[in-house]
């Protein structure tokens, strides 16, 4: 396992949940070709480039190439970073059948493949034990002593998070964390949850999402 400063992108869900077993960092999915209408989506992977730097990690077929020529051409190119994995003829377990161009996708590569595929890119490998220089990252208990995870109320309060922050609707828990662990900070977190338990509406305290280029 490595930690990296820069943010990832990858194609699905799948593809997170291995990357997840080799690298310790924000992993955004794009849902597919999904992020190419998704403007809340592709406003989140542009703050993340701004405040840490992306690394863009997709399949090595076709519709991955099109997915990383959209984000190309939709992020500053400055910000980003490109990891490939080689070309392997397979197939996932949990598929099937293979894919299209018959390659294995970012899901089927061995772990030493995708940080060799990141440490190519260039991707920022952090030292000692916290990412951040300033307070540590906030942890899943600290999002249930607020009330964002696990209790009645929570779905309502990260609701309310993800408004004033300007973050996806469709955010889980875990991706919530994250996120807010590049973006925001404790008191800013813990004023929003505050003010919508009294029933206020919480006031937009970040800038704006983009829009798509």
């Amino acid at each position: 396992m490595i930690r990296i400063r820069e943010a990832v992108v990858v194609e699905g869900r799948y593809d997170r949940a291995a990357l997840a077993n080799v690298a310790d960092t924000v992993i955004v999915d794009t849902a597919g070709f999904g992020v190419f209408s998704d403007r809340e989506k592709l406003a989140l992977l542009r703050r993340l480039a701004r405040a840490r730097g992306l690394v863009i990690l997709t399949d090595s077929d076709g519709g991955g190439f099109l997915i990383r020529s959209f984000l190309k051409s939709a992020i500053d190119p400055a910000l980003v970073k490109h990891a490939y994995i080689p070309d392997v003829p397979g197939k996932e377990r949990r598929k099937k059948s293979p894919s299209k161009e018959g390659l294995l996708g970012v899901e089927g590569m061995e772990p030493a493949v995708l940080e060799a595929a990141l440490r190519r890119a260039g991707a920022t490998v952090l030292d000692g034990p916290a990412a951040q220089s300033g307070e540590p990252p906030m942890t899943k208990a600290e999002l249930y002593a607020l009330g964002l995870a696990g209790r009645p109320d929570s779905a309502r309060l990260r609701a309310a998070v993800k408004k004033a922050l300007n973050l996806p609707e469709k955010l889980t828990a875990n991706g919530l964390l994250d996120v807010l662990n590049v973006l925001s900070s404790r008191g800013e977190v813990g004023r929003i949850v505050a003010s919508a338990r009294e029933g206020d509406a919480p006031p937009v305290i970040s800038s704006p999402p983009d829009l798509p280029g």
